[in-house]
């Protein structure tokens, strides 16, 4: 079983005029202040600007310290502020500026200098994505709003394992493209968990379902239930929401099978770990 939780908060102190409210604690050669406050369930630590950077580095060399590599280390933030490069601690980036993205220019660069990421959250309202090259397909998860009509391409190329997207505006060929694709095993090997949400109000499930070439467990019985700690570990819950459809997919060249589901407007994908034969003796 895979548990995640908040340990921490970082917040600016510049807004405070006074210390009455802060207790003070050495951290791993860092005077640092804290505050246990009713709001949160965990401590809260305060630091001025100027100190951010030295304050999340005492911090996580004094976690790596108490807990070792027994547990992940993720930090989320955004990307246009201060973000720490340190051992055993991935980088969730967000790159929502407050309207969606139409140069993505600076963006690749600063990908490009960056390491991998663990997840990356934006808005994209580009006519082409990323090049094809680019660390940005590499994520392990991405969630992603695109408001042109590029979900073929990112589907194409995305190499890594969860995808939670939001379309403005897609085809049934994008999707089929995708799945002849996975099938094959000529793409997305490592993929896990795929959701596509904003289904266009022409399609109709069944024949949606059709098109894409799915299998079908007999209907009087209980299809097994997909779901999986969630790589990017914030939202409601810590697991993917779960698949429970009768309808499957095998890919080729592995016999691996993929749960395939129309849920609430979208589009959901979800990979076991099993065989087509494994996946039919867990339905009820």
């Amino acid at each position: 079983m895979t548990m995640w939780d908040n340990i921490m908060e970082f917040k600016d102190r510049s807004d405070y005029e006074t210390d009455d409210e802060f207790f003070q604690l050495n951290v791993f050669g860092t005077v640092m202040n804290f505050q246990l406050h009713k709001k949160y369930y965990y401590p809260v630590a305060y630091f001025h600007p100027c100190d951010k950077e030295s304050v999340i580095e005492a911090m996580h060399y004094y976690f790596l310290d108490f807990f070792g590599d027994t547990v992940e280390y993720q930090y989320i933030g955004n990307y246009k502020k201060f973000v720490p490069h340190l051992p055993k601690l991935s980088l969730c980036l967000c790159f929502w500026t407050g309207k969606s993205i139409g140069d993505i220019k600076p963006i690749e660069e600063y990908l490009a200098s960056s390491p991998v990421l663990k997840n990356i959250s934006m808005e994209l309202d580009a006519p082409e994505l990323f090049s094809p090259d680019s660390k940005f397909y590499q994520a392990e998860s991405i969630t992603l709003a695109l408001y042109t009509r590029t979900l073929s391409a990112f589907l194409c190329r995305f190499q890594g394992r969860q995808a939670i997207l939001h379309c403005n505006t897609w085809d049934i060929l994008d999707i089929i493209e995708f799945m002849n694709r996975w099938k094959s095993g000529e793409g997305s090997r490592k993929l896990e968990y795929l959701n596509i949400g904003k289904i266009p109000n022409d399609i109709h499930r069944n024949e949606f379902l059709n098109a894409l070439g799915v299998k079908h467990i007999d209907e009087s019985t209980t299809p097994p239930t997909h779901t999986l700690p969630k790589v990017f570990k914030i939202g409601f819950g810590p697991n993917t929401d779960p698949i429970i459809s009768h309808s499957y997919v095998v890919r080729e060249s592995d016999n691996r099978v993929a749960s395939v589901s129309i849920q609430k407007k979208s589009f959901c994908f979800g990979v076991w770990n099993k065989t087509e034969e494994e996946f039919l003796r867990m339905a009820k």
